[in-house]
């Protein structure tokens, strides 16, 4: 059975696209299908993410009105045969789109889909309610910052009001030594907040920055890293396997100790 999964913050900018594109990416790896719903119309970006920009030539405004069937809008990623993108349009704005239409959409890409992502945008109006019209579970992407939790917990509750029951988060963008001297929320007070299950912690980190501006998902970087093992397990355990959460505090405590080996020299 598919599962319909929307990805949503509240607050612009906390990295849910970029979360997004990975996530889906290494669900794909693990050999599921994957379908990616970009619900940003008139600001979409998955396909930039994603580096298939440049292979779009029907989007979900097309199958809404009929002027293209659902396979000719879905762009296929050749990197990843299990992983597939439905753009939105970029002339149209978010009202253009309804509920219904998207439910109908995502409904029938379920149907040929293990798994449907949909990346939300940004805010609670009708963009939010295209996005969560067919969605049985969400993921809550935030960074550890007063302003995009205080966001994220508003948008917990209108989930709860739409009979989205399962919900859980993602902290992104943590930096340990901010946390370490308190100048940073850590991931257990986003927790305490939000009260809603945990389901990784992704770094901040610069690779990340660098393979979305290259349109290149970390997760298909060869090279081992901690934001690479970080969403590798977030996949994991959504397909429900039981698996630590990373010490980031330690990963950076090791980088620290090995810097000021060196200067020892």
């Amino acid at each position: 059975m598919s599962r319909i999964i929307v990805i949503t913050s509240g607050k612009g900018g906390v990295g849910k696209t970029t979360c997004t594109a990975n996530l889906g990416m290494a669900l794909a790896q693990q050999g599921k299908k994957v379908v990616l719903i970009d619900a940003d119309f008139g600001l979409r970006n998955l396909d930039l993410l994603l580096g298939l920009e440049n292979r779009i030539v029907y989007t979900a405004v097309e199958v809404f009105a009929g002027e293209c069937r659902l396979d000719q809008a879905l762009v296929k990623d050749k990197r990843q045969p299990k992983l597939a993108l439905m753009p939105a349009s970029q002339s149209r704005t978010k009202e253009a789109v309804s509920p219904k239409q998207m439910r109908q959409l995502i409904l029938a890409l379920a149907k040929r889909f293990d798994y449907v992502l949909v990346d939300c945008p940004a805010g609670i109006e009708m963009g939010f309610r295209n996005a969560i019209a067919a969605a049985q579970e969400a993921i809550i992407v935030t960074t550890p910052e007063i302003a995009a939790v205080r966001d994220a917990d508003r948008v917990v509750g209108l989930l709860e009001a739409a009979g989205i029951k399962k919900t859980q988060l993602i902290v992104n963008r943590v930096r340990p030594e901010m946390v370490q001297s308190n100048d940073m929320m850590s991931v257990e007070d986003v927790q305490e907040i939000l009260a809603i299950p945990l389901l990784g912690v992704i770094p901040d980190d610069e690779r990340i920055i660098t393979s979305s501006n290259r349109g290149e998902p970390l997760v298909l970087d060869e090279k081992v890293s901690i934001p690479k093992m970080a969403i590798t397990n977030i996949a994991q355990r959504l397909e429900g396997a039981s698996i630590p959460f990373l010490d980031l505090t330690a990963a950076h405590d090791g980088l620290f100790s090995r810097i000021k080996r060196l200067f020892r020299r």
